[in-house]
């Protein structure tokens, strides 16, 4: 569980990168929501397993950097972050994509932290 609210990034890219969706979820609250690229919003951790089981099966190389971390010194935290991905076509050749990206994340009952709302695309 991420310690600190930029720990989220640095955890989401870990487990990514070594295919463990089961860690990816544990990143996220219930009733989270995620931003897909097309604006519209998976809901709750079934909808959100979809899309990140569809990212994992990629098997992409993902590097992201929380670049600046805004609490309100309780619970809430915005943190800002840059992430590029690199992806494997069929014929080999690579696909890069890069974005900037803003979550909102919430301190748990437990004391780690935990997203709230995940916007991989909010920063232009």
């Amino acid at each position: 569980m991420a310690t600190d609210p930029g720990d989220c990034d640095r955890l989401f890219a870990e487990y990514l990168n070594a295919g463990d969706l089961e860690g990816l979820m544990t990143l996220y609250e219930p009733g989270c929501r995620l931003v897909r690229r097309d604006g519209s919003v998976a809901a709750g951790h079934d909808e959100i397993r979809v899309m990140l089981g569809r990212l994992v099966e990629m098997r992409p190389a993902f590097r992201t950097e929380a670049v600046k971390v805004v609490g309100n010194g309780h619970d809430l935290a915005l943190v800002y972050s840059d992430w590029n991905m690199a992806v494997k076509r069929p014929d080999g050749t690579l696909n890069e994509t890069s974005g900037k990206a803003l979550e909102v994340v919430r301190r748990q009952q437990g004391g780690g932290w935990r997203i709230a709302i995940d916007d991989p695309f909010a920063r232009a």
